[in-house]
């Protein structure tokens, strides 16, 4: 006779809350360097050079890190996966809590990038040990909180470090991810291994996109001084393509490939993927652009904010971003991920192009930027809830890595785009960019969210229970 596969085990509150509890810490911890740059560069000594590498490191580790972790968690269990994976997060805290410089604040950033596989793993916990549509509340709940924390901490790191010390914006976060990790531990049940483990890491695969990502993450930080070298620009893309293809080539012929690329030819997952990676990629310019349009003089155009004050200005952009996942996950039960998408996107797109057209008032990009966070919340959640909803139980962890790299790449685009931008757009000798150049940079992002309309009307309407 068949078995008769078993119902999903029901999880109580409290575990489905510690891995929000672990979202939230994660995502502070993952966003103390960004607002805090200026602090570090001056107390370690770094060059413009230095702090550029500072702040992209732990994406790029993180983007790495993350279908391996959904891989493995697939294999080998969500749980006994992410709770290893939190420890070196841990270990990467406390490594750049204590760091006395640079080279030791690049190796902690380096092991936290760990954090960024946590979602993925969380997503196979909550599928696992949830029905259906509950998963798809508790997914939007978990990546709502993650973005959350996320703002939590970019308001929180200047206070702190200014307070107390830049050790100690490094060492709250990872108390809180220490203790959440224990209480995932405790909390939720272990969930068996979904595929035999004897397949090894694809070595060669995560090589050559480690070389692909850094190479593209060089020339976007660089373009603007590569110009005027079209011989090395040259060759950093070309270095790039080859890069690209070797990893596709590697990927395709592995037996046990890193980042499973058939995955891609299922419309859920491509579809998510394009449109995660065009989101991200708007959300993340007024991201890096209304803080320093924030910090610009008031006898410019600006307003001649603080550290201080700008974290005051984004708190209503952390309220809404903390509030978008829960919505999403709701919103894609009732009307289906398309429909959640599609208002994402029309709200983000006005949101720009209205930020580009009036940003004389505080409130002016206070409410845009709110918008922003809001619609990307509702996006992101939205279509990373489709696919994993959309592919086998065993294949969630794969399928999510793909979207979330996706999101971490796309962000990484469009931040380096942003200085670019901004760097083109500054006069020689002056510290100030001119007003058009927030100005270009704010209808890019506008035009070629509006343009991701064109992805999401294909959509399908609902999603795999």
């Amino acid at each position: 006779m068949t078995a008769t596969l078993a119902p999903p085990v029901r999880v109580g509150k409290a575990a489905v809350g510690a891995l929000g509890l672990l979202a939230v810490a994660t995502g502070a911890l993952e966003s103390v360097v960004t607002p805090t740059l200026p602090l570090l560069q001056r107390e370690l000594d770094m060059s413009p050079a230095e702090g550029a590498l500072l702040s992209i490191v732990l994406l790029i580790t993180g983007a790495l890190v993350t279908p391996v972790a959904g891989k493995f968690g697939d294999r080998y269990g969500g749980k006994r996966v992410l709770v290893r994976l939190m420890a070196v997060v841990s270990a990467g805290g406390l490594v750049s809590a204590l760091a006395p410089n640079l080279p030791l604040l690049l190796l902690g950033q380096v092991l936290q990038g760990a954090m960024v596989g946590a979602l993925p793993l969380s997503f196979i916990l909550v599928r696992k040990n949830l029905p259906a549509g509950e998963s798809k509340v508790a997914i939007g709940v978990v990546s709502g909180l993650f973005v959350g924390g996320g703002m939590a901490g970019t308001l929180s790191a200047g206070p702190v470090a200014e307070a107390l010390s830049r050790h100690w914006m490094f060492a709250l976060p990872t108390i809180a991810v220490i203790g959440a990790t224990i209480l995932v531990n405790r909390l939720m049940p272990n969930d068996p291994p979904g595929r035999p483990d004897d397949a090894g890491v694809d070595w060669p695969g995560l090589a050559l996109l480690s070389g692909a990502l850094v190479t593209l993450m060089l020339v976007l930080a660089q373009a603007p001084d590569l110009v005027s070298k079209p011989l090395v620009l040259g060759g950093l893309i070309v270095l790039l393509a080859a890069f690209v293809t070797g990893w596709t080539a590697v990927e395709r012929r592995a037996a046990s490939p890193m980042v499973d690329l058939r995955m891609l030819a299922r419309p859920a997952v491509w579809k998510s993927c394009v449109l995660t990676f065009v989101i991200c990629v708007g959300t993340s310019v007024p991201v890096f652009l209304v803080p320093q349009l924030f910090a610009v003089p008031a006898d410019a155009y600006g307003f001649g904010a603080g550290a201080t004050e700008i974290g005051l200005f984004l708190l209503p952009g952390a309220v809404a971003a903390s509030l978008a996942g829960p919505i999403s996950g709701i919103g894609a039960r009732r009307f289906g991920s398309r429909a959640v998408v599609t208002a994402g996107i029309v709200i983000m797109a006005a949101a720009l192009i209205a930020l580009a057209a009036v940003h004389t008032e505080v409130w002016h990009l206070v409410v845009g930027k709110a918008l922003i966070s809001l619609a990307n919340g509702l996006c992101v959640t939205a279509m990373v809830t489709s696919t994993a909803t959309a592919v086998d139980h065993g294949d969630t962890g794969i399928a999510t890595s793909l979207v979330l790299v996706t999101r971490v790449v796309g962000f990484a685009v469009g931040v380096q785009v942003s200085g670019a931008i901004l760097t083109a757009g500054t006069p020689s000798g002056s510290d100030v960019p001119a007003e058009s150049a927030f100005v270009t940079g704010f209808v890019i992002a506008g035009v070629v969210t509006a343009l991701s309309l064109l992805v999401a009307r294909t959509m399908s309407k609902g999603v795999k229970e």
